[in-house]
């Protein structure tokens, strides 16, 4: 009995000692997560560019309501395919177990080249220019000092996620208290403006002369990128704690708020703000705040920079697991697949998109990252629901604790192919743009996996490089499965 005992607590310490990645996503800190990465710089950045492109005030709030509606479609989905495939990477996993490895690889090397990086970029800048704004006003703030305060900004968040699981989801706990903070500066003043009778704004709020069609799908793309982030626990799967229960729960809950707190939040905008103030604003979340608490708007600036630093952080944890399970399922290099023996991080995956987040924070502008890629991110979305539609008339034997009827994924994909065809007609060179780096990521596969023949000493250089940097960073391969 006592050697039982002794051989069980050997095996626990041995358990404990492994080098894997660890189920530390509870409940609340999934919610955290999603609420945390949902709410970045898009409800702060994206209602001027649905402004732009819908042309009115109520043209606009419908499109607001719409992407929470087809954001929850999608979620819904999602929770579908992170409660029957068990192993973390999302969209990329989800792919290859549905659709093969081709797709798989393209939306991968999609994520790596434009999506990341440039979705990084995007709300770092955002972090950068709410930071710095409050010292330069009432001027404008140099474009290098945003860039460097950005770049240090994410430099910061790609530490925190090399160095540890559990400081990662606390730290992205704390930002959504902050982010709750911001919105509920915002929601407050508008909705006490609103109950004092101040409707004159929303006067003619569908005037249909003013609304320009053939831009409304880049109306949504402003509007999802704003809800965007509601798949990212899908990407850790094997890290959360009864993915079963929290990935549903988690999801569901999360876009409910979301999308209430969205709502509010532009109408308390349109409440103060004009259409034109919205318009000639480079940061609504400001304005508003000079216009309702005057001496106060700073506060709503640091708010602000530091929910952008929660998506951030939210963000690269999340799409880090995407490059180590590809490099497990052999179509990546094996260096992405290995895991700091002390931290449990996934060092590597976490050290890869920084170099090219860096580029494109300094060569980059706003909205052009936004469109180039809208396109790749919204059409692989399309195909994964698609895929979930496959997957389920081609194996209706799999358990699947949480199941969609067929129809929610088929809209959902039918709109984002919709999104995703109308865009380049509307932004051809941007989403062009996107589509040639999609493109490219064909030939790269029949290159790299599909007839992966090296010479034999090119076989040797890479090995050899490899354990280099393994002794480098400290990394192993993952010593137990977890999915």
């Amino acid at each position: 009995m006592g050697g039982a005992s002794e051989n069980l607590q050997n095996k626990m310490e041995s358990q404990e000692q492994a080098v894997f990645l660890r189920k530390k996503v509870s409940l609340l800190r999934t919610v955290s997560f999603l609420i945390g990465t949902i709410v970045g710089s898009g409800i702060f950045i994206s209602p001027k560019g649905i402004l732009i492109n819908s042309g009115n005030v109520g043209t606009s709030l419908v499109i607001w309501l719409a992407c929470g509606v087809l954001s929850m479609l999608g979620a819904l989905s999602y929770a579908d395919l992170g409660t029957s495939i068990k192993k973390s990477g999302g969209h990329y996993i989800y792919l290859l177990e549905t659709l093969g490895p081709l797709p798989a690889f393209v939306r991968l090397w999609c994520e790596i080249i434009v999506i990341r990086p440039a979705i990084t970029a995007v709300v770092g800048l955002s972090f950068g220019r709410y930071i710095v704004e409050p010292f330069f006003a009432p001027c404008e703030a140099p474009a290098l000092a945003v860039k460097l305060l950005t770049a240090a900004g994410v430099s910061l968040v790609v530490y925190i996620n090399s160095c540890s699981v559990s400081w990662t989801a606390r730290i992205q706990v704390v930002l959504t208290v902050f982010k709750l903070a911001a919105l509920g500066l915002i929601i407050v003043p508008g909705m006490m403006a609103l109950a004092q009778g101040r409707f004159e704004n929303f006067q003619n709020a569908f005037d249909s002369s003013t609304v320009t069609y053939d831009r409304i799908p880049l109306a949504f793309y402003s509007g999802m990128f704003a809800y965007s982030g509601w798949f990212y626990m899908n990407f850790v799967t094997e890290e959360i704690i009864n993915p079963e229960r929290t990935i549903p729960l988690a999801i569901i809950t999360s876009l409910i708020i979301v999308t209430i707190l969205y709502l509010l939040v532009n109408v308390a905008y349109y409440t103060v703000l004009t259409a034109d103030d919205v318009l000639a604003s480079s940061a609504v979340a400001v304005t508003f705040g000079d216009r309702t608490m005057k001496g106060f708007s700073s506060v709503i600036q640091i708010l602000v920079a530091l929910s952008c630093l929660g998506a951030i952080t939210g963000g690269l944890f999340a799409a880090s697991r995407v490059f180590f399970v590809a490099s497990r399922e052999n179509q990546w290099p094996a260096l992405f697949s290995m895991i700091h023996v002390r931290h449990h991080t996934p060092l590597p995956a976490v050290l890869l998109m920084y170099p090219l987040v860096i580029l494109m924070i300094f060569i980059g502008d706003l909205y052009g990252l936004l469109n180039l890629n809208s396109f790749p991110r919204w059409l692989f979305m399309g195909l994964v629901t698609a895929g979930l539609i496959r997957h389920q008339y081609k194996r209706p034997d799999i358990h699947r604790p949480f199941k969609v009827p067929v129809i929610i994924p088929g809209i959902f994909s039918v709109m984002c192919l919709f999104i995703v065809v109308t865009s380049l007609y509307s932004d051809p060179i941007n989403t062009g743009i996107g589509c040639a780096l999609t493109l490219s990521g064909v030939p790269v596969y029949y290159l790299t996996v599909y007839r992966p023949q090296r010479p034999a000493w090119c076989r040797k250089a890479l090995d050899l490089f490899t354990v280099k940097l393994q002794i480098l960073m400290e990394v192993v391969q993952q010593e137990i499965v977890t999915y």
